[in-house]
């Protein structure tokens, strides 16, 4: 599904074939699928709207207006039959039935970078809360929206909570300012506490991994923290020095070539693809001999929100590798071997990194620079492929497919969908 202003386009994934056009009341701000991809919601959060179509019956509709209250953000249930709006100034989150249409409340919800989760499972909902001047975490039953646990954290000022994938322990983070992770059980019981350093800036990021067995936190002194799920207690450092020494690391650096033409194949005027070979710059990887210097941006000191620590952290879906990326180093991927706790590769771009994220089944990284490129690598090695088209299609951000067959690259107002052929065993 895609949005153009006021009109939702749905496309079949396979042959981007245009299967149904619906025409909201005003600007798309934002758009989701329910779980069972029945539905989608369409967010006009200037008019405070969520409308919702179905699929099966294009007739069908479905308009929630918040009135006064406005609206910042709506998302849906993991049951795809309920949705979530939280009003201006979060006020409060409504819950929306579309199968009995009833209305449930949840007050006091807290403005902070990730404040709503669900367990994988789709069975409990986690809702940091502010009351008091104080933090608190509401845990719910999705299946009827009761209140299972409500329990103050020894938080300063939350800033976000993640589940880990087996649903068991929830992370809690304090704001950058007081480097704090908090874990706690289902039940509200704090599991642990870990503190890595007391007084600079503290955790940037968090990313569990997909076995559950592994909490990696990136902070601003530039390091990834790994905990365990056993003792919680931190199992190694992984630095991002701007000098790569190890003769066991791999590192690829994109060089620009010029475009070979054939000159028996000139002609005038030039076809479309003879002129995008012409004029277009092509690039390609080759492996650095070490050691290597990579581009390091020192961080402006009077600027709030400095471009320093680990702002990316990424698990493959096998729980093999670890994707980060330093901000200081803004140009390099770097790809940490889990078993063995050691870096395996670096990627060093020409342009600063965009994107990046781990195909959904197998170990397949794609990454984006906001250049007409896309960079795949796996454990076999690294590719660069040219987005084919006319004009300057910068990629700013990409998406894959939930079966790993194909992924959207998306730029400020273009996206095209990008097809992988599977390889004949």
């Amino acid at each position: 599904a895609s949005c153009v202003q006021h009109r939702l386009v749905v496309r079949d994934a396979s042959s981007l074939q245009l299967l149904q056009l619906y025409t909201c009341l005003d600007q798309i701000q934002y758009i989701e699928w329910s779980s069972d991809s029945l539905f989608i919601l369409c967010a006009l959060y200037k008019r405070g709207i969520v409308q919702v179509w179905s699929l099966e019956q294009p007739a069908w509709h479905c308009r929630i207006d918040e009135g006064s209250a406005g609206l910042v953000a709506s998302c849906w249930s993991p049951d795809g039959r309920h949705i979530l709006n939280t009003t201006e100034f979060h006020l409060r989150i409504t819950v929306w039935s579309l199968c009995t249409k009833s209305v449930s409340y949840i007050k006091y919800p807290k403005a902070c970078q990730q404040g709503v989760v669900f367990t994988k499972d789709g069975r409990y909902m986690a809702v940091a809360e502010r009351r008091d001047c104080k933090d608190f975490i509401s845990i719910f039953v999705c299946s009827n929206w009761q209140l299972l646990r409500h329990f103050d954290t020894e938080t300063q000022d939350l800033s976000g909570i993640e589940w880990a994938p087996n649903g068991c322990v929830l992370a809690a983070w304090d704001t950058c300012l007081e480097y704090k992770v908090l874990l706690y059980s289902l039940d509200g019981r704090l599991l642990s506490s870990f503190r890595a350093y007391e007084w600079p800036l503290g955790v940037k990021s968090i990313a569990w991994s997909p076995s559950s067995q592994f909490l990696a936190i990136g902070s601003f002194d530039e390091k990834v923290r790994i905990l365990n799920h056993v003792t919680w207690k931190k199992i190694t450092e992984l630095d991002h020095p701007a000098t790569i020494a190890s003769k066991k690391t791999i590192v690829y650096k994109e060089v620009e070539k010029s475009p070979t033409v054939d000159t028996e194949r000139l002609s005038f005027p030039p076809t479309r693809e003879l002129a995008s070979s012409l004029f277009s710059t092509q690039s390609k990887y080759d492996i650095s001999q070490v050691p290597v210097s990579l581009q390091y941006v020192k961080p402006a000191a009077d600027r709030a929100n400095p471009k320093v620590g680990v702002g990316m952290l990424a698990f493959s879906a096998d729980n093999c590798f670890l994707a980060t990326k330093n901000d200081s180093i803004p140009n390099a991927v770097w790809i940490w071997d889990v078993r063995k706790l050691k870096l395996w590769a670096v990627l060093e771009q020409l342009c600063a990194i965009q994107c990046l994220q781990w195909d959904p089944c197998q170990p397949r990284l794609a990454v984006c620079t906001g250049s007409s490129r896309v960079y795949l690598w796996s454990p076999a090695g690294c590719v660069v492929v040219q987005v084919p088209g006319e004009g300057d299609f910068q990629i700013v951000s990409l998406s894959w497919h939930s079966k790993g067959e194909s992924m959207v690259l998306l730029s400020k107002d273009n996206f095209c969908v990008c097809y992988l052929e599977r390889e004949e065993v």
